[in-house]
């Protein structure tokens, strides 16, 4: 599909959803990153910007000045409600707990300190949170369970890093955000890429290929199937809790 066909299916659907289960307004917790934008974006087109509120949740240790101005601008250019809040206080209160935690432990926390906030607010308003995860991110299972991952809808699951970035362009979002390194930022210098070993670029290009077993280029076996255990392991955090 062309960039404006695959903006208007998301805002049809967006729409669909909240009429279906009868609700009118969505949270979204917006990060200073690509996705959230975006999210931010469709949600402005499909149920309104009076129907919308972003929340940024920055860690003052961790989270980019930068990261916060972008996501204060992008609020301020679609006009939609906003809140600020610090998510500080709520990590300090974990660090008297009686073991040492893992770096990934503290790490995924910010995530679901975030997500906490967002259900409160949620709860408070009757509204729905709107997740920001694609659908790269979803197979390589780079997400935090009960963290981004807790969220009502995923507007742009069904996208590919790479067509995230092409309805960016669609929406006009701005290329401060086009030109960001990915980053979740739950570390001081992290990079997603970096962390995963694997570029966007060819996780978009051999995910589709995997997924619907088609043969991989030549030369790129290799990584193919590096991708494939990396998507083998995280099924885990794809699946719903099973009940024995």
């Amino acid at each position: 599909m062309q960039n404006k066909q695959i903006e208007e299916t998301l805002v049809q659907k967006i729409k669909d959803y909240f009429e279906e289960r009868r609700f009118k307004k969505a949270v979204v917790g917006l990060s200073g990153g690509i996705d959230s934008a975006v999210v931010l974006a469709l949600l402005c087109k499909s149920i309104g910007k009076n129907n919308v509120v972003a929340i940024l949740m920055p860690n003052s240790k961790i989270t980019k000045d930068s990261s916060t101005k972008d996501a204060e601008n992008l609020v301020k250019k679609l006009k939609v409600k906003h809140f600020i809040v610090p998510i500080d206080a709520i990590l300090t209160s974990f660090e008297n707990l009686p073991w040492n935690q893992s770096k990934i432990a503290k790490a995924n926390l910010n995530a679901r300190a975030r997500a906490v906030v967002l259900y409160n607010y949620a709860n408070s308003t009757n509204c729905l949170v709107a997740g920001t995860g694609n659908k790269s991110e979803f197979y390589l299972g780079y997400f935090t369970k009960y963290g981004d991952a807790a969220a009502d809808f995923f507007p742009i699951g069904s996208l590919l890093k790479k067509e995230v970035r092409l309805v960016a362009e669609q929406l006009n979002i701005g290329h401060e955000f086009l030109d960001k390194v990915p980053s979740a930022e739950l570390w001081s210098g992290q990079e997603d890429e970096k962390e995963l070993g694997l570029s966007y670029e060819i996780v978009d290009e051999l995910l589709p290929l995997i997924l619907q077993n088609k043969k991989i280029s030549e030369g790129k076996e290799e990584t193919a199937d590096k991708l494939r255990n990396i998507i083998k392991l995280s099924t885990h955090k794809r699946e719903q809790p099973v009940i024995l």
